[in-house]
Formats: C-alpha cells, structure tokens, sequence
C-alpha cells in the first residue's frame, strides 16, 4: 500500500493564507498524474509555521480530496509528544491511512527518549506510523536497534530514510526483514537506495515531476527486470539535476519556485523562509529543463 511515488505535499499560500483552491488542484494534479500517496503536514509542507487549525485543514482536505483513491500520510509529527499524538489522533479520526511522524528535533531526546515517544503515540493511536528519520534537521539519528524495538509494536511499519547512509538500507533490511517498510528521504539517491531494498520514496521532486517521478518509482522496485532498470536510470539522468537545483537553498523555497515555473502554484513561502535568489532561480529553471519540463 506504502509504496512507489508519494508526494511531500507542498502547501500553497496567498497572502500569507492556505491557498485552498490551489491546494485542492494540487491534489488533483497528482490524482491525474500516476503518484502513488500523498503526504500533507510534513516539513515539506512548511509544517512548522502552520497553526493548528490549518495543519488540521490541509490534512482533512487531502483525506477529502483524494476519496481513498491513493493513500494519505499525514504528517503529524512534533518535538512535544502531546502534540504528535494530538495531530495522529486528528488524522486518525479524519481517515488519513497512516502518519508521518518526524524524530523529535531540537530536545536532542536519546535513544531511550525517541523509544518513548514513538510508543506513547502508538499506544494512544490505532493508525499505522512510519518514522522519519532525518538527522540533518531533527539533530537526532534514530539507530537501527531502536528502530527495530518499535517495529515491534502494533503501529510502527516503516521509515522514511533521510540519513544519506545508504547502508542503512541494508542493516534496516537485516534486522527487520521484508515487512518493515523503507521509504526513502532523499530524491538523489532514491534510485539506490530501491537497489538495495526500498520500496518507494517521499519525495519533494514529485511536486514538480509527477508522471516522470512515477514512471521512476515503478521502474527501480522492479528489480529483477533489467528493461526497467534501465528505463528507471535513463528517468533518474534527467531529473538528478533537477533533484539537486531544489535543495541549493532550504527546501521548500526551491520547489515552490519551480512549481511556480509550471503554474502549480505560487512560490510564497513563510518566514523565516524566503524566496529564493536570482541564481539559484536560473539553476531551478535550467534543471526543469533538462528534464523536458519546461
């Protein structure tokens, strides 16, 4: 079910407000478009600077949206674990299919501390959760021995892999087997990180890059297919460039603009972020081009 092409849903502004309508056409794009899942709320999703009531809105619109037609993974995550289980409560009652829940960043919790957090929002929430593990923001990096002692509980199904170790993959795979869902984090190394056992990954390029992103997925987890292998690495040669143009500068500012570039959506962001510079602007669009997008 948690497989292939799943978006980190940007979340569109005017005027410093959610942009429902654009949001909702969002969805759509990617309904009509071969995306796999859809995942509003999270960092991509500029959820920190959300206030409640509009977090809780862009979850109940994707859920709303979507009718069940590809899976929602509603981002849910929070330092504070009333918060987290609050918002996976929410998303729960609102019928998302699973949460997102980020490793606590800035408490630097330890291994004992992200244990705990994950199992009380497992123990007060009956809907599946992947954890997201991405040390480069949340400054923590949720080990595999951890990891492998919530795959033990009810809930817990998966990670998105943001580490940039690769070989993560592999001892993730080992310790937890098959059934333990890996997503990747990161669009560059998606490729690779499917060779090695991923089923899949949250991506930020899937806002710009639907179809080509969904072409991508279904091609590298065919793996005994050495037609789709090849079809899977021709894809990734055009969108690497593209992959990296979207974090020169703090992700979401990049695919905002590039998005802009197609008129999906404005590319208004929320302080402390801020629109990207003319440079990068030109790196943005020569990208879009080499992928045939523009």
């Amino acid at each position: 079910m948690f497989k292939g092409s799943i978006v980190a849903l940007i979340t569109p502004f005017k005027n410093n407000e959610l942009d429902e309508d654009c949001y909702i056409s969002l969805i759509h794009h990617h309904l009509n478009n071969g995306t796999s899942g859809l995942v509003p709320a999270g960092t991509t999703g500029e959820s920190p600077t959300l206030n409640h009531k509009e977090h809780e809105r862009v979850i109940e619109l994707c859920v709303k949206e979507s009718k069940g037609k590809i899976p929602v993974i509603a981002g849910t995550g929070s330092n504070s674990t009333d918060e987290a289980i609050s918002l996976t409560k929410y998303a729960e009652k609102i019928g998302a299919d699973a949460a997102l829940i980020v490793t606590p960043y800035y408490n630097k919790p330890t291994q004992e501390g992200l244990y705990q957090h994950f199992k009380a929002v497992n123990d007060n929430c009956s809907i599946p959760i992947i954890i997201y593990n991405i040390p480069p923001r949340s400054v923590v990096d949720m080990n595999v021995d951890t990891m492998a002692r919530l795959f033990e509980l009810k809930n817990i199904i998966g990670v998105k892999d943001a580490t940039g170790d690769l070989n993560r993959v592999n001892q993730q795979k080992k310790k937890m087997g098959p059934d333990f869902i890996q997503l990747s984090g990161e669009d560059v190394t998606a490729l690779e990180f499917n060779m090695r056992g991923g089923v899949g990954c949250i991506s930020v390029t899937a806002n710009v890059a639907a179809k080509m992103c969904s072409e991508f997925q279904e091609a590298s987890i065919s793996k005994n297919n050495s037609n789709l292998i090849s079809k899977a690495k021709q894809i990734n040669d055009k969108l690497t460039p593209l992959h990296k143009s979207l974090f020169i500068e703090s992700s979401p500012s990049p695919v905002k603009y590039a998005a802009s570039l197609l008129k999906l959506c404005a590319d208004e962001v929320r302080l402390p972020l801020v629109k990207v510079t003319e440079e990068t602007k030109k790196t943005i669009r020569s990208a879009l081009t080499h992928a045939n997008l523009i």
